[in-house]
């Protein structure tokens, strides 16, 4: 048995890792680089040891970095989590050489899994068939396309050492298997060729086995969509549906036959390629660590995959864990009565260009999952909560196609709603089967909805409807808005009305939710997990209910998506833990599978179901808490503010009339006039004329923006009229029951954020940050500084004093954020949100208080620690950096606008701001350029901005090139440049912009778009795209640019720091 282990890992798996050495009586050592300090894995370790200052990632990569830190504090084991040092070989050897035991799968099984060739060789001694193809890895595209005639087309393409299908796909001809494989090998060294089972069902088991051999599935899980698109992107549902007992139990007994084969001891994934008609099968791969699905699973199971694995690990075996002969014991599979569904979150209209199709690349930025006792329930469920303005499997009347039987024949995200359209067309089975491969079973479980609608609609009052009717589409997994929609057929308005009807008739009727609990293995006091769901597929509660004054719900933030991702369930979980910490009973309604928020021992009670009205409402009735935190997790509870308080439920904190009061940019800029604050020029959109007309007063480019939005969904700026025509179009349909603005757009200007929390309006701590871009980038992409560094000590002090006007207006107790523009010393507001926002969590770590915590004591009335004035003037700098993920997104446009189109960010410390600003950026993937680089650099304007940067690089001894008019301008200004020819000009020659892409001669390419002229663009995104596809760093905005160059030309990256959270003071 281990003494103290080091776990080389951060997040929610350390968290797990932790929480199993405690119950052990093992010590536990947490490693963090400076920006993780705040995290919870630091804060529950025994101990903890900082491994660096620099990016997170990078240090938790650096093997001899934690070996070093192991020998230094006495751990006399390592365990790596779930990633890169759990599947690298490399690692464990080192671990051995220093008398250090790794806790996981040894180097040579690791060796063999992920490695993809040596898996297959493996697979096939074990006498189990594999995906036909190369049995040797690929190295080079010559040989890859000999290999791939030998198969014939189409072919796989899929890269080793590679997360999310990254540098993956499907070949039908030669011409895409060279484009696909010189993009592959940009990202890994190492490429299989293998036959193509497009078509097949894909199956996917996740196995556990001691170190007895005691050795079973935990859950089997199955592709909605099939083989050809990726897990990630597909849907999936567990345990399997549409296979016979006979072949699941043989798909078992293979996953045991593999794992043995191995000598994999703890947690591994498979996954197959099935054909149900032949019982024909290949092994597709074997992953000897968690996986992707490995939260998913465990959350579908109750059976704690990480944990249980952890456990397995230092040496316990599966009788040893939880209680043996009890539902709480790890020794045997979980049985479920429910079924659970996973659904993609994609968010492809964000991106300008974009390919709407999936496939074998993940391109999803987030998901959820549903649970209840039928498939229909399941998915109708599924697809309200992935939050994209779906009402369940029908009832979208907004979304129709064209060509139907393209949109089935060739998947995009939309494709389960154009089966719902040829369901409604009368299309059978058969034939969309045949379009879309997907099993017959599904679809005729969809037909069994789109049936039930038809019935529905035969009705035409609630009166009408009788009884086991409404309780029929209850268990199929109707919400009251989607039978008020057939039933009572409104034809305007927002149905608000309409729903609460069918509410009432419902609660009349004496037709309920159930309330189900499920099971967890091996959690530290069963009786007491929580862990709910609602359904109407089974009756009564399995869990007491009472009035309790001490209790507090809190609604979290559902599916990641770009804009709303772990920074709020950083808030959710904060805000949980400070009620627990008062000795509140918390209550958590969240569906994410992803996030810490809805671990079953975060809160008292969690349940795992929708943000809906309807099902808020039912959790309210139920629980009747002392009130409901809707400020912590970002747009969702917050747009649910005001609908709640209608029907008297008590919200926590500002009042759901001061939220409309900022929400609804009419009343928010009416309170701001009345105020005598500053704002740009806006109009409400009554009719295309009036715009004109205001266009014409203040001119282009103008802002288009809705109302109750997050990460500036449908918010663009328009240059011209056909723009502004499109825009308002798209905007009036993302925001319907809404107004939608134009305010004048205006340029050249600096943005601020102003985080802060207040009490009955008076503000109690704040924090204010800038952005290195000016206005035109969304705050989610942009670079941020805190605390800001180049404004004007009296911009401030104006920012302090109208902060404080706006608090106390509109009465705020608990958290808030203010946008405002500043040029020269004129200062604008741009919008104010009641919530805590995006960047409060980094604001937090800077300033080291925890603005959450803050909040919710406030909110639930209770003492709270006022800091002193010297608590906001600190030495350090933080800055948060964008993490963008074009190289998954096939012709995306990677330029930033004011939509945001980031899927993470990082958070770096440093003494001054080129040491943070270094920092973050090489945490995102930026590399210091070692010789070459290539400036396009648009508009005159941008020109000007980048000229004592191109200096400073050719005083720096850097080799510049440059598009045309950027080369003649530096070569005038006595900078030696090299010209280059435009993507379009002599497409053959050497020193054509593309080949030298291409050919990897530069270390960073700044390409800003200078105007939107059709040549200017198609030339610039060649390039940017060009950029990204060969996986060289790319700058599209010229202040950003110059920050980058002014910092690696004044600091070397040897000269960055490694300093602990801790020490900055």
């Amino acid at each position: 048995m281990f003494h103290k282990i080091l776990i080389a890992n951060r997040g929610e798996i350390a968290v797990r890792i932790i929480r199993a050495c405690r119950n052990m009586g093992i010590r536990s050592v947490a490693v963090y680089s400076k920006e993780d300090k705040d995290s919870l894995h630091v804060q529950l370790a025994d101990q903890r040891i900082c491994i660096g200052e620099g990016p997170a990632r990078n240090n938790y990569l650096n093997m001899q970095q934690i070996v070093t830190a192991a020998l230094n504090i006495g751990a006399d084991a390592i365990h790596p989590g779930f990633g890169f040092l759990s599947e690298n070989s490399d690692f464990v050897r080192l671990c051995e050489e220093h008398g250090i035991a790794f806790i996981g799968p040894s180097a040579d099984v690791i060796d063999s899994m992920g490695n993809k060739s040596h898996a297959r060789k493996t697979m096939m001694e074990a006498g189990v068939p594999v995906v036909p193809g190369t049995k040797d890895p690929v190295y080079d595209v010559e040989t890859g396309e000999k290999l791939a005639d030998e198969i014939g087309y189409p072919v796989m393409i899929r890269s080793a050492y590679a997360l999310g299908g990254l540098g993956s796909g499907i070949c039908p001809d030669e011409t895409k298997f060279i484009e696909l494989a010189e993009s592959a090998f940009t990202f890994s060294p190492q490429i299989l060729v293998e036959e193509s089972l497009k078509g097949w069902k894909e199956i996917e088991f996740e196995v556990i086995r001691d170190a007895n051999d005691h050795c079973f599935t935990v859950a089997s899980m199955e592709n909605f969509d099939p083989l050809g698109i990726h897990t990630g992107e597909s849907i999936v549902v567990a345990p399997t549906c549409s296979l016979t007992q006979d072949q699941v139990t043989m798909l078992q007994d293979l996953s045991k036959q593999c794992i043995r084969h191995l000598g994999i001891v703890g947690e591994c994934n498979i996954q197959y390629a099935f054909n149900a008609d032949t019982n024909d099968y290949r092994v597709i791969e074997v992953n000897a660590r968690l996986s992707r699905s490995s939260a998913l699973a465990s959350k579908a199971t109750g059976y704690p995959l990480a944990f249980v694995a952890a456990k397995i690990a230092l040496g316990y075996t599966l009788d040893e864990i939880g209680e043996m002969g009890t539902p709480n014991s790890a020794y045997v599979a979980p049985s479920l009565d429910y079924l659970i569904c996973k659904i993609p979150r994609w968010d492809l209209t964000k991106f300008v260009g974009v390919s709407r199709r999936i496939g074998s690349s993940m391109k999803s930025v987030g998901e959820i999952m549903s649970i209840g006792r039928s498939f229909e329930e399941i998915i109708q469920k599924g697809l309200r909560m992935i939050g994209q303005g779906m009402h369940g499997f029908v009832g979208n009347d907004h979304t129709r196609f064209d060509n139907l039987d393209d949109e089935l024949a060739n998947p995009t995200d939309l494709r389960i709603f154009a089966i719902a359209q040829a369901l409604e067309e009368g299309y059978d089975i058969q034939r969309i089967y045949d379009l879309t491969k997907i099993d017959p079973w599904f679809i005729g479980k969809l037909k069994n909805i789109v049936d039930y609608k038809i019935k529905l609609q035969s009705y035409n009052s609630l009166e009408e409807l009788p009884a086991e009717v409404l309780k029929g589409a209850k268990v199929l997994g109707f919400s009251d808005f989607q039978i008020a929609r057939f039933v009572l057929k409104p034809t305007s308005g927002n149905m608000e009305k309409e729903n609460l009807a069918v509410r009432a008739y419902r609660k009349k009727l004496g037709i309920l939710p159930a309330v189900k609990r499920i099971n967890t293995v091996a959690s530290e006091h069963p009786e007491l997990t929580n862990y709910l769901y609602m359904t109407y597929g089974a009756d009564g509660y399995d869990v007491n209910y009472y009035k309790n004054e001490k209790s507090v719900v809190v609604l979290g933030s559902g599916a990641y998506r770009i804009g709303s991702s772990v920074e709020f369930d950083w808030c959710s979980v904060n805000a949980i833990q400070t009620a627990r910490k008062l000795g509140y009973k918390s209550i958590m309604i969240n569906y994410n599978p992803e996030t810490v928020s809805t671990d079953y021992d975060m809160c008292d009670r969690l349940y795992f179901d929708e943000l809906s009205f309807e099902r808020v409402l039912d959790v309210i009735d139920l629980e009747q808490p002392r009130g409901v935190i809707v400020s912590v997790g970002g747009q969702i509870p917050n747009n649910l503010a005001m609908k709640l308080y209608r029907q008297s439920v008590p919200i926590l904190g500002t009042s759901p009339i001061s939220i409309d009061r900022a929400e609804n940019r009419n009343k928010f800029s009416a309170m701001l006039d009345q105020l005598g604050i500053d704002q740009p020029a806006w109009q409400e959109l009554t009719s295309l004329d009036d715009v004109k007309t205001f266009v014409a007063k203040v001119g282009y480019p103008v802002l288009v923006r809705p109302s109750y939005v997050l990460s500036g969904a449908a918010m663009n700026v328009c240059y011209d009229e056909e723009e502004l025509t499109r825009f308002l179009q798209m905007a009036s349909e993302v925001s319907k029951e809404y107004p939608v603005v134009v305010s004048q757009f205006m340029q050249e200007t600096k943005e601020i954020e102003f985080d802060a929390v207040a009490q009955n309006g008076e503000v109690v701590e704040y924090a204010i940050s800038e952005h290195i871009e000016y206005a035109g980038v969304h705050s989610g992409d942009a670079t941020l500084v805190f605390p800001a560094q180049q404004i004007y000590f009296s911009t401030a002090r104006q920012i302090k004093k109208i902060s404080r006007r706006i608090a106390q207006e509109l009465n705020i107790s608990g958290p808030f954020n203010i946008q405002f523009l500043a040029r020269k010393n004129e200062v604008k507001v741009i919008e104010c949100n009641l919530r805590a926002s995006r960047s409060f969590p980094f604001v937090s770590k800077v300033l080291k208080r925890n603005f959450i915590e803050t909040a919710t004591r406030i909110m639930l009335d209770a003492p709270y620690t006022r800091p002193d004035k010297s608590a906001f003037d600190i030495d350090r700098i933080g800055v948060k950096a964008s993490q963008f993920s074009f190289a998954r997104l096939q012709n995306a446009d990677p330029v930033l606008g004011v939509d945001m189109s980031s899927t993470g960010e990082v958070g770096c410390l440093g003494d001054d701001f080129n040491e943070a600003l270094l920092n973050s950026l090489i945490a995102t993937g930026y590399k210091i350029p070692k010789q070459s680089i290539l400036l396009s650099s648009g508009a005159t304007k941008s020109k000007v901005d980048l000229l004592d940067a191109s200096h400073m690089l050719s005083k720096n001894g850097y080799h510049i090139y440059a598009t045309a008019g950027t080369a003649t301008f530096l070569n005038s200004h006595g900078i030696p440049t090299t010209p280059v020819f435009w993507p379009d000009e002599r497409p053959h020659a050497e020193n054509n912009v593309m080949k030298m892409i291409a050919e990897h001669k530069f270390d960073l390419i700044v390409n800003i778009p200078k105007n939107h002229s059709k040549r200017e663009l198609t030339n610039g995104y060649r390039i940017r795209r060009g950029a990204i596809d060969h996986n060289i760093p790319l700058m599209t905005n010229a202040r950003l640019a110059k920050a980058f160059i002014e910092a690696f030309c004044q600091m070397k990256q040897e000269d960055i720091q490694i300093k602990s959270w801790q020490e900055y003071k």
